[in-house]
């Protein structure tokens, strides 16, 4: 899979997408319409290269992300608040007091809160447990392998705990069509919903893999750095926070961009974990997902660039079975044994503009003129059909070269089928003369599999061609 450089993350009732410096956020109103926003937010990076660092980097991109993060959650709600709510004496207070900079102050208070929380519950509870064993009992290194292994158990006990939410059960369903979204540009594939709904919604560059790898390499770092005092343990467990969250990181980008089975094996925690916090999305919030990720980037560029060879390959595969297929359009009835019964067809083909519909009449040895009926070029159609099968139609019917050779293997095929039918009716073992070559077999096996997708023009199309008179 060829790394897109896409990020997101599921908001209220919607899907933002960052690319690079370029951010939107599509969101599904309460009247069913999706509202989109598009917006800038310039790293830090770009002004302090150092920042850029492996590792540092790694940090900077993890707050940049939770500040944006809380920026577009806070902007998602917005579209469902009935009454406007009044500001409090605190927010009032801190308009006069920093003015327009105030949402600011607000947005990054709420982010240095949720980083405190999330040291003191995840990193500080658990050695304050273990701490009350004495180490006659367990050793330093069994201590501390407890403490991570604590840690990890009340992270899963938490995401389980809030995917039973019923809201948070539906930003798991976008956080489901943004997975799905991405993997289905980063597998070469126009995101449409059909081609959205059949990729994965599990992707190794998830935040939730990342948070998933700060507890399982907090485990051996801190058994590795080894501290005797228990109050050193505590600092050393909040300063090294930023270090063990900027080596997950790298690990995490790693991961995205990387087809080693090694990578693919230490990514599988991430994955299991994506199970909870990802739920598979319905065909709207797949739509959601689409116009957010159209909003910032272009995909028909990524895929000409990444994927030409590949789609060129497959179109040309593509195009030499839409060329037989189509070759066997307006094609002329075959000769009948003697001992054929006349009969009358009225050829009405499905979802096609008739030129004129004609009544033949089938004779012994006798051939009739061709059905004149002409398919309509519906764009869209076309489009649907491609989409499923990943085959190209031309815009106008041209005469090919092999098509008189296509008619007369369909005829001898036909008339074949014809002759075992007659045989079996009379209870008679069919002549060997009769019987299928194996490029035959492999020639009406592509007719059958077209008949399940294509209405050809002529008489008795479909069934002349499976022997089905019930058709």
């Amino acid at each position: 899979m060829k790394s897109s450089g896409i990020g997101g993350q599921a908001v209220l009732e919607g899907v933002m997408m960052k690319n690079k410096k370029h951010y939107a956020v599509a969101v599904r109103k309460p009247d069913g319409e999706i509202a989109v926003e598009k917006g800038e937010c310039n790293s830090i990076i770009e002004k302090h290269k150092f920042l850029g660092w492996p590792i540092i980097r790694g940090v900077v991109n993890f707050v940049e992300s939770l500040v944006l993060g809380v920026k577009m959650l806070t902007s998602s709600a917005a579209y469902f608040d009935d009454v406007e709510e009044q500001p409090g004496k605190f927010e009032l207070w801190l308009q006069k007091k920093f003015g327009e900079k105030a949402d600011k102050f607000i947005m990054g208070g709420t982010v240095f809160l949720s980083v405190v929380m999330a040291v003191a519950i995840f990193m500080l509870l658990p050695l304050a447990v273990v701490s009350f064993i004495d180490e006659d009992v367990l050793s330093y290194e069994w201590k501390t392998l407890i403490e991570g292994l604590l840690r990890v158990a009340i992270f899963l006990g938490y995401v389980g705990l809030i995917s039973q939410l019923k809201d948070i059960k539906r930003v798991f369903m976008y956080h489901g069509a943004e997975h799905k979204t991405i993997n289905c540009i980063e597998k070469g594939m126009a995101p449409t919903v059909h081609n959205v709904r059949k990729c994965s919604r599990l992707h190794k560059r998830c935040g939730t893999s990342f948070l998933l790898f700060v507890m399982l390499i907090s485990v051996i770092f801190f058994i590795v750095v080894r501290v005797e005092t228990l109050w050193l343990r505590f600092v050393v467990r909040i300063l090294f926070v930023p270090v063990i969250a900027g080596i997950s990181y790298e690990f995490i980008r790693l991961a995205g961009s990387s087809e080693s089975k090694v990578v693919a094996f230490l990514s599988k925690p991430g994955l299991w974990l994506q199970g909870l916090t990802t739920k598979e999305p319905d065909d709207d919030m797949i739509r959601v997902a689409v116009a957010s990720v159209e909003a910032v980037f272009d995909w028909q560029a990524y895929l000409d660039e990444n994927f030409s060879k590949k789609n060129k390959k497959k179109n040309g595969k593509a195009k030499k079975s839409a060329d037989k297929a189509k070759s066997f359009d307006n094609y002329a009835p075959v000769k009948e044994n003697e001992s054929a019964i006349t009969s009358e067809v009225t050829v009405e083909p499905a979802d096609m503009e008739v030129n004129s519909v004609e009544t033949y009449e089938t004779t012994p040895m006798k051939r009739v003129e061709e059905t004149k009926v002409q398919k309509p070029v519906i764009q869209e159609e076309q489009e649907e059909i491609a989409s499923k099968f990943d085959w190209s139609f031309p815009s106008t019917k041209k005469e090919e070269p092999d098509e008189a050779t296509a008619r007369e293997s369909r005829s001898r095929l036909v008339e074949k089928v014809s002759a075992a039918d007659r045989a079996e009716t009379a209870g008679k073992a069919a002549p060997s003369a009769i019987r299928y070559t194996e490029e035959e077999e492999e020639d009406d096996e592509i007719l059958r599999a077209l008949d399940k997708f294509f209405v050809f023009e002529g008489e008795g199309t479909v069934m002349e061609r499976s022997g089905d008179k019930e058709h």
